[in-house]
């Protein structure tokens, strides 16, 4: 992988947000998620999640696009939670943003749930949505039954984030407000001139600056990646 940062931030000892990477015949394939819950409840669906993305990897006998590792692991977490779609059990799941990468073609591929992947490109940023459906079982209209597959061409200088939303929905600052995506998007145009451990230095100091004498609220993770 080319120069990245991991901010993980979790509210608790452990967290219901995980990181995750994997590489197979040249291809990279790594994402940020956000479980259900967080502290041990949302742990629990972490360690789920990781095993889940670790077995796709590992006995695919063919090359998975992005939207297909999300694909496989909506079913694995349905199976696993034996969800059925009842009213009255669980809805628990998770929201990610996975990326495969191929390096020596530049390109990116990203499919998501909720969760998005933001590219800063010549001070602009490009939003890749994500589906609005979770990793899970779902019972709200608009969401479609497979995840939408995105292929991005690189270009030198592009700067891939993918994140929860613990950092977004963060109280603080001089109102007792929510840090908010826009003021998110601000700072990543502003430290685009950083490498990408400054980086992370610079967003990991904002965010403490923000909560002062606020407990945070959920647990924080946000990836970047530069090309």
């Amino acid at each position: 992988m080319p120069e990245n940062f991991i901010l993980f931030k979790p509210r608790d000892i452990v967290s219901g947000d995980f990181y995750w990477a994997a590489e197979k015949n040249n291809i990279t394939y790594y994402a940020a998620a956000d479980c259900t819950g967080h502290g041990v409840p949302g742990a629990f669906m972490s360690m789920l999640g990781i095993s889940f993305l670790n077995d796709i990897i590992r006995t695919s006998k063919t090359e998975l696009k992005a939207a297909d590792v999300l694909d496989k692991l909506k079913e694995k977490v349905i199976e696993a939670l034996h969800q059925t779609g009842e009213a009255q059990e669980a809805k628990d799941g998770m929201d990610i943003a996975l990326c495969k990468v191929n390096s020596k073609k530049e390109i990116v591929e990203v499919a998501g749930a909720f969760n998005p992947l933001y590219i800063v490109r010549n001070n602009e940023i490009l939003i890749y949505e994500a589906d609005r459906m979770p990793i899970g079982i779902y019972d709200f209209e608009g969401a479609g039954d497979k995840f939408t597959n995105k292929k991005i061409k690189l270009i030198k200088g592009d700067a891939l984030y993918t994140f929860s939303d613990g950092y977004s929905d963060q109280f603080g600052g001089p109102r007792d407000k929510k840090f908010m995506i826009g003021r998110f998007k601000k700072m990543l145009l502003q430290i685009q001139d950083l490498s990408m451990e400054e980086q992370r230095q610079f967003i990991d100091d904002t965010i403490e600056r923000w909560m002062e004498n606020y407990e945070q609220v959920d647990d924080i993770l946000v990836i970047g990646t530069k090309f």
